[in-house]
């Protein structure tokens, strides 16, 4: 599974979602330009333990992630989304896109990909979902629907205090 972040300006958000995307088994990827320097203290610091386990793709510009794509149609996280996150239909090569803070994603790719914009039901007075949080609730349901979950174990409770 893959999760793409459309020119994200947040290095907390990108790190915090880099370090979900290691222990979801899931690939990143950067679309740029990108707002922040990749050795970015704040990025690093989210995700710092698990940085080196994270299969990361940055893609320059959203062309060149365009082309990676091909003919695959991502899942596009949006507040505007009109299918619930909950009903979709994911498959273990799907791509998950979330915007960046500011803009979200843009309107053309909405446009390419009809119908395919989900979303996250907001029950309490708040705006949108922090970006993290939006990418975990997705991500966590798409690999719990494809099966990923299937098998696991929570490892023994162990007294730290013994």
């Amino acid at each position: 599974m893959h999760v793409a972040l459309y020119q994200p300006q947040v290095p907390p958000n990108t790190g915090n979602i880099g370090r979900l995307c290691v222990g979801m088994g899931a690939h990143l990827h950067l679309i740029g330009p990108i707002a922040f320097d990749m050795s970015d203290k704040a990025l690093r610091r989210a995700g710092l333990d698990y940085w080196q386990h994270l299969t990361l793709t940055v893609h320059p510009t959203p062309e060149d992630f365009l082309v990676w794509l091909g003919d695959r149609t991502p899942w596009l996280v949006s507040k505007f989304g009109t299918t619930l996150f909950s009903e979709a239909e994911y498959h273990e090569d799907d791509v998950i896109m979330l915007g960046n803070e500011v803009r979200g994603i843009p309107l053309e790719w909405h446009r390419r990909w009809p119908g395919r914009a989900i979303s996250i039901p907001i029950l309490g007075p708040i705006r949108a979902f922090n970006l993290g949080n939006a990418a975990a609730i997705v991500l966590a349901h798409a690999r719990w629907r494809t099966g990923a979950f299937a098998g696991y174990r929570a490892p023994p409770l162990v007294d730290v205090d013994a």
